[in-house]
């Protein structure tokens, strides 16, 4: 009896087993093609249908965007009152303060006295411009908060006017080319300079060579020979840390033998307390007359946001290199612009050039007149 009943249950359990591997064969073909059954065709949308994306759960997290190289485009030009926002907002301050007063005060000569040390006009030119304005007040010349404004700026012009703010360029003689040195520190935009200054020469009619005499900075002879490609000149460059006088030397020699007018040097950027690198550019600069052209313009790049500090460069570089002019560049990003007052006044050297942006065309001559009365807009 237990025998019969235990093949009895195996009996039971084994059909019961079999049973469910047969529907669990079923339940996975279901829907899926079979022998003799064919595949059934994707389910279509209707036309009038459209797909809409699901809304992305906000995570809270910014996406990351790829940004595609921007096409390199000059920005529409501003007039130069535009591009002197910075310094003008220097004096706008003390023109409100003057001008919110029913008379000529202390505190009127107080806030431009602050307007003129912000611009860096340097405190002896500071003293000078209102030591003279406060003595024409006392003797009843001047009476009106708006006419002590108009004489402020009538003083600052008349520092300015009157200096020769032209390129030197002698008369062309075959073999004899002009030779232009640019000198100034690392980072103030000096081989951008000539670089703009060389293409709007070659536009003028000019043959131009440039020479790459800053050996020691890494890429600047690339950064140069760029510059020279898109003018469409030749540059002259050495090796890496080679002698800066021999690479110049080698540009002059070139220049005469080709019968180019202009050669633009380009210069090791020195720190101007460095006494004896300070004597290695004057020896750049004898080398550059000895050869067959000639040095007609030195040129004294400072970055106009360094303020006073433009001054001390100006002095130390114009004892080695006798510089002629300046060029002041970032003058749109600066609200210092009054060292101009200081280098002309103090040294006598006048600034030639001005840099109001990053295109060529924001390269401009240097015009006092129109300097001035952009500071004191109202």
């Amino acid at each position: 009896m237990g025998i019969e009943f235990f093949f009895l249950i195996l009996a039971v359990f084994v059909v019961a087993f079999g049973i469910g591997v047969v529907l669990l064969n079923r339940r996975k073909s279901v829907g899926q093609p079979g022998p003799g059954r064919p595949t059934p065709p994707p389910a279509r949308l209707p036309e009038s249908e459209t797909l809409v994306a699901e809304p992305e759960v906000d995570s809270g997290v910014a996406p990351v965007v790829e940004e595609l190289p921007a096409v390199e485009e000059e920005p529409p030009a501003g007039t130069f009152r535009e591009r002197l926002a910075k310094a003008r907002s220097t004096f706008a301050g003390a023109i409100a303060g003057v001008l919110g007063r029913s008379a000529i005060t202390d505190e009127s000569f107080e806030d431009l006295e602050e307007a003129l040390l912000r611009a860096d006009v340097g405190v002896a030119i500071a003293d000078e411009l209102l030591s003279e304005l406060r003595v024409k007040v006392a003797n009843k010349e001047i009476t009106e908060p708006s006419d002590l404004l108009d004489a402020l700026q009538a003083e600052m012009t008349a520092r300015l006017v009157g200096s020769d703010r032209s390129l030197n360029f002698e008369p062309f003689e075959p073999g004899n080319p002009n030779v232009w040195m640019f000198v100034g520190v690392n980072g103030v935009g000096k081989t951008t300079t000539i670089g703009k200054l060389a293409k709007q020469q070659v536009d003028s009619g000019r043959s131009v060579l440039l020479a790459a005499g800053d050996t020691f900075r890494a890429a600047a002879a690339e950064q140069l020979a760029a510059w020279a490609e898109r003018s469409d000149v030749d540059v002259v460059r050495g090796a890496d840390g080679a002698d800066p006088s021999s690479v110049i030397f080698d540009g002059v020699e070139k220049a005469a033998a080709n019968k180019i007018e202009l050669v633009m040097a380009d210069t090791a950027g020195r720190l101007h307390t460095k006494s004896n690198l300070m004597d290695e550019l004057g020896k750049v600069r004898r080398v550059a007359d000895k050869g067959a052209g000639t040095v007609t313009e030195t040129l004294l790049v400072i970055d106009a946001t360094t303020g006073q500090n433009g001054l001390t460069q100006a002095r130390e570089f114009g004892e080695v290199t006798n510089v002629t002019g300046v060029v002041l560049t970032k003058l749109d990003g600066s609200a210092k612009g009054g060292i101009v007052f200081a280098i002309e006044t103090e040294l006598g050297i006048p600034v030639k050039l001005v840099g109001i942006g990053e295109t060529i065309g924001d390269l401009i001559d240097f015009d006092p007149e129109e300097f001035v009365s952009a500071l004191f807009e109202r």
